[in-house]
């Protein structure tokens, strides 16, 4: 068992919480052959999974996604955000290695705030806010994500050194405070829409994302 954080929980707490591999399954895509382990904690019960192809052991340093969980993007394909366009490309790109580890992390919807909140975060969106004022105008945080779970479930895997697909330099650095060798940090821009554009501005200007013009 490993530690886990409750979101928004000081350091000196993670001790109180822990995480276990709950199963394993065999799940064949087109871009290969994935092992899927599902993990849980002792606190909320809710689930987690790394998506991991090939034998991670017999690369240096296997390219890992550590995606944020979003139903809109990932399920529903909104054009709002780039979410459902970076969870494709990774796995694409994670494929064409045929060595590396997806995780997908619940929790994590709309940078932590809940579904609900988020759509009505969208409506305000709609009134001319930004992604980030519009959770401030709920009362809500930027941004309460935490990637400690990830690397946890890394450690798990037996993987402490990685390639790291994001452009989310508090990604990294989370990461790596957490004993994560982050050896690249491998860019991951998708083309963006006339729905997504102020959006993917706001990440690069307001919350320090790695972006091209």
């Amino acid at each position: 068992m490993v530690g886990f954080l409750v979101m928004g929980f000081p350091k000196i707490f993670r001790s109180l919480y822990f995480l276990r591999r709950f199963s394993s399954a065999r799940i064949p895509t087109k871009l290969g052959e994935f092992t899927a382990h599902s993990y849980r904690n002792n606190f909320n019960k809710e689930e987690n999974i790394a998506l991991v192809l090939g034998d991670v052991a017999d690369v240096d340093s296997p390219l890992v996604r550590v995606h944020s969980e979003c139903l809109t993007g990932d399920l529903i394909g909104s054009l709002r955000c780039d979410c459902g366009s970076q969870f494709q490309t990774s796995l694409e790109m994670i494929g064409e290695e045929g060595v590396g580890i997806f995780i997908y992390l619940r929790g994590h919807e709309g940078r932590g705030i809940g579904l609900g909140k988020k759509l009505r975060a969208y409506n305000l969106q709609d009134q001319g806010l930004d992604t980030v004022d519009a959770n401030l105008e709920q009362g809500l945080p930027v941004d309460s994500r935490d990637y400690y779970f990830a690397a946890k479930i890394l450690q798990d895997l037996g993987v402490t050194k990685i390639r790291l697909l994001t452009n989310n330099p508090k990604k990294k650095s989370e990461l790596e405070d957490e004993g994560i060798d982050i050896v690249l940090r491998v860019p991951l821009e998708t083309a963006p829409t006339e729905e997504n554009k102020r959006y993917l501005e706001t990440k690069k200007t307001r919350l320090g994302h790695i972006l091209n013009d």
